[in-house]
Formats: C-alpha cells, structure tokens, sequence
C-alpha cells in the first residue's frame, strides 16, 4: 500500500493476469500480449462525493487517456451508482464535472442536459447524529438466521444501519430524471450496482449475473436510500437500502474478475487523524473497510489504484454529503490532488501502461 499526494493510498501488486486466464505474469511485467481488463470502483458519498469522483475521473482521462465510459466493469454504491451508471450512458468525465457546478456542457453532453431540466426536490442537510438517533425495530427471523448461520458474512454495523427507521426523503423523487434516460435494458459493458437488503442485511449487486432482474433506475434508488435518511426501496418485495451500509466501496466484488487493474475512488475514507467525533470515525471505518477489500484484490492477483481525499479535500468536502455549497472547490481540490498523486512514477507508470495495452 502505497500513499501521498491527496489521495490516501494506491497499491501496485507485482503480479498481473495475463491474457485473462488468471495465470500471473513469472516476470510480474506487463508484456505486449497481455490482455489488460480495467474495472472502475466508484464509492458512496453523497452529492459531495459525485463531485469528488468527477474531479478525480477527469485526471484519468484527460492525464492518461483512461475513459472509465469504457473500462470492462464499473461498480458503483450510493452515490457511485449514479457516476457509474451516468458514465455507462455515455457522460464524460469533463461533462460530469460540468453538470455537477452547472457549468455549459461539452457537445456530447445531450443526456445531461434533460437531466439538468428536471427539478431536484431541496434535501434537508445530512447530519449523520441525527440518523442515529432515528430508533431501530426489531431483527426478524432472516436477520436473526443468518447472523446464526453465517457469522462469518454477517456485519452488526451493517444490521443495525439496516434497522433505522425508514427516512423521510424519497429518493425516487430525486433520480427521476435517471427513468427516462436508460435504455431497455441493462447497460453494457457491466455495470454492477451495490444495494442491501433491509430484512436480513445482505448485500446485493444488481447488474452482476444470479441477482434480480431490475430496472436500473431502481437498482440506482436501492443503492442510495440512506437508511434512517431516505425511505427504503421496494423491489420484488423486497426492501432495500444503501449500499453503503455494507461497505462505502465493495471493491472485493470484483476478485473474482479476472481484472489486470482496478482503480478505486472512495470519497468517504481518507486519512482523519483520531478526533472524537462521527465524521472522523466514519472516515477510519471506511478506510479500514477499504483496506481489507484492497488486501483482497491484492490476494487475487489484481493490481490497484485508490484515490482518497487527503486533509484539503476533505476541508472542501466539509461535513454534509448532501450540501451543494462548494461542489467547484470540491472538484478542484480533488482534480489538483488526484493530479499531484498520479503523476508519480509507480502510480503513473501503472495507469499508462494498461491505457497503452488496451490501445494497442
């Protein structure tokens, strides 16, 4: 694991798959027969972090010619599922953070512009003290089995997030303008979208083969209904909350596939030093959260990259996820640190050798 710049680490395995068959290179180089297949984690973060993961997006693209629009996978969670899903329809990191200060759009920003004419409802702001205190209900039988069955995969965190009282937002009401946009079916190449289900804490990813078959819009709502902040989502029966309560990335959802590199862009870890406050422990859960996800990529082969705000940042990011006050500094500090952090040797060398392997 490697840190500095803005971003609060990267790691760079020695082993690559070759050809996609699984198999690492003996010599831990990339070879002009190696076949490089890129995923995209994008984490959760609120509108905030939309902003976050488009300053940082348009470092790769504009610095290394990495389009995430076309990486093999995207994952996305809460808010990553709208950048991720966005990107998939065709959004250009540029345009992404045009649309999100408002600024004049590019000439292939058309999908942006009906989203730009539709009104967003106003969000109360985002005081994680306030959705704690929202009282809890009772574990039912599923929960309850599957703690018994499967202590292993069960997270108390995640449980208890999972039994909040439902909000009082509607999260529909603010991705309306997402139903008209996508197309019948489900965006290609994979987009996978991480949601957890409310009656027994298990995550799901939507998009990824074996999970319910669902609109895409819905599987975007699902995975930012903030428990205790916005009212579940119902699906197939269903409820659904963010997927953010099981991990603010689910980076580890990608080990089994077969990737050369994954970069990761985690707008809720960071350094945050040990201040006694729930911002700060929110912070060091993430990061801790992220590093075992990352430890697991590592274990399987794949080599990563993983951008998070550093004390600048995360000064521009402030407290509330939710507020739109200062999204242009948030997007400048993180393109100016993403920058800084790429343009390292190992780091940069890294990104432009598996741009250079899928161009050629």
């Amino acid at each position: 694991m490697v840190g500095g710049g803005g971003s609060d680490a990267a790691s760079t395995d020695r082993h690559v798959h070759c050809g996609g068959r699984g198999a690492p290179c003996r010599s831990g180089a990339w070879h002009a027969h190696c076949v490089t297949r890129v995923g995209v984690v994008l984490g959760g973060g609120g509108v905030v972090g939309q902003a976050y993961h488009s300053g940082v997006l348009a470092v790769l693209e504009h610095d290394f010619g990495l389009d995430a629009r076309t990486v093999d996978v995207i994952v996305g969670t809460s808010a990553g599922s709208i950048t991720g899903t966005l990107l998939r329809l065709g959004v250009s990191a540029e345009d992404l953070a045009a649309w999100t200060v408002k600024a004049p759009l590019s000439d292939e920003g058309d999908v942006l512009r009906h989203v730009a004419g539709t009104p967003v409802p106003e969000l109360a702001p985002f005081n994680p003290l306030h959705v704690l205190r929202r009282p809890l209900r009772l574990p039912g039988r599923h929960m309850v089995q599957r703690a018994l069955t499967r202590p292993w995969r069960f997270r108390p965190l995640a449980a208890g997030m999972a039994l909040l009282a439902p909000g009082r937002h509607d999260v529909a009401e603010q991705l309306a303008a997402l139903r008209e946009l996508e197309g019948p079916g489900w965006p290609e190449p994979d987009l996978w979208i991480c949601a957890v289900r409310r009656r027994d804490g298990r995550r799901v990813v939507f998009g990824r083969p074996g999970a319910p078959d669902v609109p895409v819009h819905q599987a975007v709502a699902a995975s930012c209904a903030v428990p205790g902040y916005f009212a579940p989502v119902e699906i197939g029966g269903h409820q659904y909350v963010d997927g953010g309560v099981h991990s603010p990335t689910n980076a580890a959802v990608l080990r089994g596939r077969r990737l050369d590199l994954v970069v990761v862009i985690s707008p809720m870890s960071g350094p945050a030093g040990w201040l006694p406050d729930v911002y700060a422990a929110s912070r060091r859960h993430a990061a801790r959260l992220l590093r075992h996800e990352v430890g697991a990529l590592r274990r399987a082969g794949v080599r990563t990259v993983v951008f998070a705000p550093g004390a600048a940042e995360q000064r521009a990011m402030g407290n509330d996820m939710m507020s739109r006050h200062d999204l242009g500094g948030v997007i400048q500090q993180s393109f100016l640190a993403a920058g800084a952090y790429a343009a390292t040797p190992e780091v940069a060398g890294l990104i432009r050798a598996a741009v250079d392997r899928r161009s050629g």
